[in-house]
């Protein structure tokens, strides 16, 4: 990860921390060179979140698979215009 902090640096630079989080997705925290935590920006805390209500939704998994085994058709929006 490019942006590595120990955590007593982390600490003593918290808003530039915040800063690239936000910029770059995360930051990583670290602990006598072991990653212990990382500071999350919302953008990337709210794309894992979404990540996981999907795997864990059976009917997007079995619409996952049926993509990629080619099942699944998709169709432009204009012809949801169409159904009405």
């Amino acid at each position: 990860m490019k942006n590595t902090y120990s955590i007593s640096r982390a600490q003593s630079h918290l808003p530039r921390l915040v800063r690239e989080s936000a910029a770059d997705g995360a930051v990583a925290i670290t602990r006598h060179d072991e990653t212990v935590a990382y500071v999350v920006s919302r953008e990337r805390m709210e794309a894992i979140v979404e990540t996981m209500e999907i795997l864990a939704n059976p009917s997007a998994m079995h619409a996952l698979r049926d993509y990629k085994k080619g099942k699944s058709k998709f169709l432009p929006l204009e012809a949801l215009d169409d159904e009405g």
